[in-house]
């Protein structure tokens, strides 16, 4: 017998309903009640093992308080054409982890919306900062010979 694989899209929208649901601070038994099923269909959806009906989407979406667009986006783009296909692995794997829930929750509690261009533009220049010394370093670590 074949094992079958979820298909990507599928995995990634159930990505995004987990990153949503944690992001609330949510837990699974909690969106199970609110959807009317059991939190192992919520865990299925969440792996991309079961695909999300269209009205189950919009039950979500309703739940969240996002459109049904939210779920096919990745980061920054506007729609679920530059979403589906990339490796969005590391921002997802960050967003999802306790640090990156707890950052994103801290952020949008910021109200001033210069405060916030300034503490994305801060961590741009840090970002930078980093891949800078770390190119110097590479440049000045000695050779390997063999």
């Amino acid at each position: 017998m074949i094992k079958k694989t979820p298909n990507p899209i599928d995995v990634f929208v159930g990505s995004r309903v987990r990153l949503r649901r944690l992001m609330v601070g949510m837990s699974q038994e909690a969106l199970a009640d609110r959807l009317g099923v059991t939190f192992q269909q919520v865990q299925k959806y969440e792996k991309g093992t079961n695909r999300i009906s269209a009205s189950r989407l919009q039950a979500i979406s309703d739940v969240f308080r996002v459109p049904p667009s939210f779920f096919f986006q990745d980061d920054d783009s506007t729609g679920p054409s530059t979403a589906i296909g990339q490796d969005t692995g590391d921002v997802s794997t960050f967003v999802s982890s306790k640090e990156g829930l707890d950052l994103n929750r801290a952020f949008l509690k910021i109200e001033d919306a210069g405060v916030r261009k300034s503490i994305i533009q801060l961590a741009t220049a840090l970002s930078r900062a980093s891949a800078t010394e770390a190119a110097e370093r590479a440049e000045n670590a000695p050779e390997l010979r063999i």
